[in-house]
């Protein structure tokens, strides 16, 4: 039975970007180079003394939205890239595409420069659907089959409380790994363990870019 590491790619990214943010390293409309963070040093400093088997990051497939070609397929590439760059040898991950990114319209409050009135602008916002799931499909499964022993959860998604009880239910173990300035303590309360990043762990696996 293996030691498994389920990553949630989107939702594992924001707590990162969020942790930038709070140090001051970046900002909320800033892009980040995803490709410059060491995810596999971070993982490799947080799990010392677990030996794990195999590493999954998890990633939704972006579809094209006909009202924002250029930025779907912004998006698309830059998925590509973290992609290739998380199946490198030196990160050596190995990474699932489940579920869909979907452009949805939705109405934006914005104000006019020049009058100072404000009016609805329409906007196309991505939302992510699917990965939860098959994250979920994943550890219940390999519990069922006794091909997971511990399965060690990078995902603060409430939505996998009860695959986490089912888990636990087969007699495996679940270890949450979260953040410490903003970790889920439903997940926590459920896992058998929790290991919390710490902002310092974030900041020295980050290769911030030259100015």
């Amino acid at each position: 039975m293996a030691n498994i590491l389920f990553i949630d790619g989107e939702n594992f990214k924001k707590k990162i970007k969020d942790v930038l943010i709070s140090e001051k390293i970046t900002n909320e409309k800033d892009e980040i180079d995803w490709t410059k963070f060491n995810f596999k040093g971070l993982f490799d400093q947080i799990l010392q003394g677990i030996d794990v088997d195999r590493r999954i990051f998890y990633f939704a497939k972006i579809n094209k939205h006909k009202a924002t070609p250029e930025k779907s397929e912004l998006l698309i590439q830059k998925t590509r890239n973290l992609k290739t760059y998380l199946e490198s040898e030196g990160q050596g991950f190995e990474v699932t595409m489940a579920g869909n990114v979907r452009g949805y319209p939705t109405e934006k409050i914005v104000q006019d420069k020049m009058t100072l009135s404000f009016g609805k602008k329409e906007v196309i916002v991505f939302k992510e659907k699917g990965v939860d799931v098959k994250i979920a499909v994943d550890m219940v499964s390999m519990s069922c089959d006794d091909s997971l022993n511990t399965a060690i959860l990078a995902s603060s998604d409430s939505d996998l409380q009860p695959a986490i009880k089912e888990v636990g239910r087969r007699n495996k173990i679940c270890i949450y790994v979260g953040f410490e300035n903003s970790q889920n303590k439903g997940i926590a309360y459920t896992a058998n363990r929790t290991i919390l990043i710490r902002n310092s762990e974030v900041l020295n696996n980050y290769q911030r870019p030259l100015i």
